[in-house]
C-alpha cells in the first residue's frame, strides 16, 4: 500500500543538485563535413557553453576545453555563435565567439598538440565593446561574414550594427580597420547574411526601433560583386507590420522566408512578378516560425532535393518535410512535442533539437529517405525513475471577455505517496519570460522538483505568448501588466474552483518578464499567498529610459504605450510605485551582472518594502547575469523557493535550508 503524506511534504529523489545538473539544452546545431556539431550547457563548469562534435563513429567529444565559452552577447541574448568548415587536408576549422571577451576566434581542433584558438578580432574598451554573431565562413575570400555589434559610447544605446567581413588570417586581431563593413548601417538591427548558392546574392533581415522583430522586419537582398562588396540592397519582403524571422535559399537559388502576413508565420517565396503577391508554400493557421529573440534562429532548412525541413505547429511543434510544389507536409514520427529553433541539413538528413514531456532536449536526426528519426547526441538519460516525472495536461481556460488562455497543468505526482483525506494541493503558477515567448510542453526537472514533492505547477501561455498566431500575440499590446496578470489569475482561480488546487495555497513565480508579471500580480491581485520574483522588471520608467539594453530599450512603446503620450500609465503599472499594495510574502532572486533587468531596480524595490512588515527575502548572485547558468546558483535558488512555499503553506521541509524572511 502506498503511504499517505501531506501535499508538499513528499520525499523525492529529484533534488536541487539533480535539477541544476540537468539544466539547459543543446543549441545551434550544424554540420561540419560528416560530423554534427552543437553547443551544450555545462552548469557545473561555471555555466559555460561547450562546443560538442559527434564524430562519424558516433562518439561525442568537446571541441574546446574549459574555460572556452562559445556564446555571443549580440543584443545581449546572443545568437548563432559559431561556424564550421570542413577542409580536405587540414581537418575542420571553426570560428566562434568567446563569451568573456566577445572576440571571434579561429581554431583547428585536429591540428595536433599545442594547437590553440587564435583571435580574429580586436578588443574595444568603448561601452560594451565589439561583439559578433551569426557567422558564415567564406572560404573563397578567406573571410567570415557576420553581424558586428559595435558600441560607440558608454550608454547601452550607444551602439551600431552592420554586416561585416573579418579576415581569417588574423590581420584584424589588433586592427579594427582590417574589418570590412558590408552593409551601410542604416538599420538598427540586422541578422547575418545568407548567401545564394551561386555566391552572387546575399539576403538578410533588418528592423528599427521602436519595432521588435515580431512586430515588423524587412528582407534585404543585395548583389555581391567580384571584390566581395554588396551593392543594390533593396527590400523584397516584410514591412512595418509584417514579421519575417528567417530567410534562406533553396539549392536552385530560390529565396524562401517565413512571414506572418496572414496572421500566422507561414513559409513563402517571392512572386515571379515583382509586383505580384508572394507565394505561400503551405498556408495553414499554425506557426512555421517564431520570435527572433536571438540572431540566427532557424525554423526551416531547404534540402538539396528541393524539399524543405520545417518546424511547425500550434502550441506544440513538430518537424516536418514540406514539398514546396504540392504543399504536402509529412511529419517525422516520434515522441517529441517541441523542436527548438535550430536546424541543419546533410544530404537527405535533417538534424534538430527536440524534447518531450518524458525527455529533455536532445539532438535528433531525421533520415528523410526512410522517415526514421533517432537521437544522435546529448541523449536524454533518466537520472531517476521516470515514474517521478509529472504527467502534464494540455488545458484551455476562459479568461475575461471569454478569451481563451492556453496552459500546461502539472498535478502533484509521486509513486511513493498519495494525499491524505480531502486535502487539496498547493499550486504555483509559472509565468514565462519574454513576454513574447512560450512555455513548451517538455520535461523540466525544475517542475518535477516541485510536483514530485506534492506541489502542482501551472505554466500559463497568457495572451501575448507565441505559438497561437499574431492576434493572440498582440493581446498584450499596451496591456502588459493587465492581460498577463488577468490570464494567470484566471487559471489559478479556475483550478481552485474546479477542486484541483487549494485556493488558500496558490503562488506565482516567473523570471524576467515573468518576474514582472509575478510582481504585478502581487500588487494587483489577492489570489496568491506568496510569489517568487526572478531577475524582474519592476520600474517601467527606469527601464524605458536608461536601465536596460538597446534591443529592448523601446519594447515598452508597444507593451505599455508611447512614453511621450501616456507617461502616467508607466507609473500606474510599475510595482515599484505601489509596494504598499503588497501583503504576500515573496522571494526576490537577482543576478548582479544583469544588464537587461539590472539589480538597481531590485534594490530600489526592496528599499521601499523595508519596514512594511511583509515577509520577504533577497538573494543576489555574483557572476550571474540574465538567466542563471551556474549549478550552485540554481541549487540555492530552487531550495530557497521551496522554503518560501513551505513556510507560507505550512509544510515541513527539513531537507532544505530555511529561507530567512525579513520584514
Amino acid at each position: 500500500m502506498v503511504p499517505t503524506g501531506a501535499y508538499g511534504s513528499w520525499p523525492s529523489p529529484i533534488d536541487a543538485v539533480l535539477a541544476a545538473r540537468h539544466d539547459g539544452r543543446p543549441e545551434y546545431v550544424g554540420v561540419v563535413g560528416d560530423e554534427v556539431w552543437w553547443t551544450a550547457p555545462r552548469p557545473t563548469e561555471g555555466g559555460r557553453r561547450a562546443l560538442v562534435r559527434r564524430r562519424a563513429d558516433g562518439t561525442e567529444e568537446s571541441v574546446l576545453p574549459a574555460p572556452w565559452n562559445v556564446r555571443s552577447r549580440v543584443v545581449e541574448y546572443g545568437g548563432q555563435p559559431w561556424a564550421g568548415l570542413a577542409r580536405a587536408d587540414d581537418g575542420p576549422l571553426v570560428v566562434f565567439s568567446h563569451f568573456p571577451d566577445q572576440r571571434l576566434y579561429a581554431y583547428a581542433p585536429d591540428a595536433g598538440p599545442g594547437a590553440e584558438p587564435r583571435p580574429l578580432t580586436p578588443v574595444s574598451t568603448v561601452g560594451g565593446g565589439l561583439r559578433w554573431a551569426d557567422p558564415v565562413i567564406h572560404p573563397d575570400r578567406g573571410e567570415v561574414w557576420c553581424v558586428l555589434e559595435e558600441f560607440t559610447g558608454p550608454a547601452p544605446t550607444d551602439v551600431r550594427r552592420v554586416l561585416a567581413a573579418v579576415p581569417l588570417d588574423g590581420s584584424a586581431a589588433e586592427d579594427r580597420g582590417a574589418v570590412r563593413e558590408l552593409s551601410d548601417g542604416r538599420h538598427r538591427f540586422v541578422t547575418g547574411p545568407r548567401l545564394s548558392p551561386d555566391g552572387r546574392q546575399a539576403a538578410w533581415i533588418a528592423w528599427d526601433h521602436p519595432r521588435m522583430p515580431w512586430d515588423g522586419t524587412e528582407v534585404l537582398l543585395a548583389g555581391i560583386t567580384a571584390d566581395g562588396t554588396l551593392h543594390g540592397a533593396r527590400t523584397v519582403a516584410g514591412g512595418p507590420e509584417e514579421s519575417v524571422p528567417q530567410v534562406g535559399w533553396t539549392a536552385d537559388g530560390q529565396l524562401l522566408y517565413a512571414s506572418d502576413r496572414s496572421g500566422w508565420w507561414n513559409l513563402y517565396r517571392p512572386a515571379e512578378d515583382s509586383d505580384g503577391e508572394p507565394i505561400a508554400l503551405c498556408p495553414r493557421p499554425e506557426e512555421f516560425g517564431g520570435p527572433l529573440w536571438k540572431i540566427g534562429l532557424s525554423w526551416f532548412h531547404p534540402l538539396e532535393n528541393g524539399l524543405v525541413a520545417v518546424i511547425h505547429g500550434k502550441g506544440a511543434t513538430a518537424l516536418g518535410i514540406l514539398d514546396p510544389e504540392s504543399g504536402e507536409l509529412v511529419d517525422a514520427a516520434g515522441p517529441w512535442t517541441e523542436w527548438a529553433a535550430t536546424l541543419a541539413v546533410h544530404g537527405t538528413r535533417v538534424v534538430g533539437v527536440a524534447a518531450s514531456p518524458r525527455s529533455a532536449y536532445e539532438v535528433v536526426e531525421l533520415d528523410t529517405g526512410t522517415g526514421r528519426a533517432r537521437v544522435i547526441g546529448s541523449a536524454h538519460d533518466d537520472p531517476v525513475d521516470p515514474a517521478y516525472y509529472p504527467e502534464p495536461q494540455i488545458r484551455t481556460f476562459t479568461g475575461p471577455d471569454d478569451r481563451e488562455i492556453h496552459a500546461h497543468v502539472y498535478p502533484p505526482h509521486n509513486p511513493d505517496r498519495i494525499a491524505s483525506g480531502q486535502e487539496l494541493p498547493p499550486y504555483v503558477v509559472w509565468a514565462h519570460g519574454g513576454p513574447t515567448g512560450h512555455a513548451p510542453l517538455v520535461l523540466d526537472l525544475e517542475i518535477a522538483y516541485f510536483t514530485s514533492r506534492g506541489i502542482g505547477v501551472a505554466e500559463v501561455n497568457y495572451g501575448g505568448s507565441t505559438g497561437y498566431g499574431r492576434e493572440y500575440r498582440e493581446r498584450l499590446r499596451e496591456q502588459w501588466g493587465v492581460v498577463d496578470v488577468e490570464d494567470c489569475a484566471a487559471v489559478a482561480e479556475a483550478l481552485a474552483a474546479e477542486g484541483t488546487a487549494d485556493p488558500a495555497r496558490l503562488a506565482i513565480r516567473g523570471g524576467s518578464a515573468g518576474g514582472w508579471t509575478t510582481a504585478a500580480s502581487l500588487v494587483t491581485s489577492e489570489v496568491y499567498a506568496c510569489g517568487t520574483i526572478i531577475y524582474p522588471i519592476l520600474d517601467l520608467l527606469g527601464w524605458a529610459t536608461d536601465e536596460t539594453h538597446d534591443f529592448e530599450s523601446q519594447y515598452l512603446e508597444s507593451l505599455i504605450g508611447p512614453l511621450a503620450e501616456v507617461p502616467a500609465r508607466y507609473r500606474e503599472r510599475s510595482p515599484l510605485d505601489h509596494v504598499e499594495r503588497i501583503s504576500a510574502p515573496f522571494l526576490l532572486l537577482q543576478g548582479l551582472d544583469d544588464v537587461i533587468c539590472p539589480p538597481a531596480q531590485a534594490e530600489r524595490f526592496l528599499g521601499r518594502m523595508a519596514g512594511r512588515g511583509v515577509p520577504h527575502a533577497y538573494i543576489a548572485f555574483e557572476g550571474e547575469s540574465h538567466g542563471f547558468r551556474r549549478a550552485e546558483t540554481m541549487i540555492r535558488a530552487l531550495e530557497a523557493e521551496l522554503s518560501l512555499y513551505a513556510q507560507t503553506f505550512g509544510i515541513a521541509r527539513p531537507d532544505v535550508p530555511v529561507l530567512e524572511l525579513k520584514k
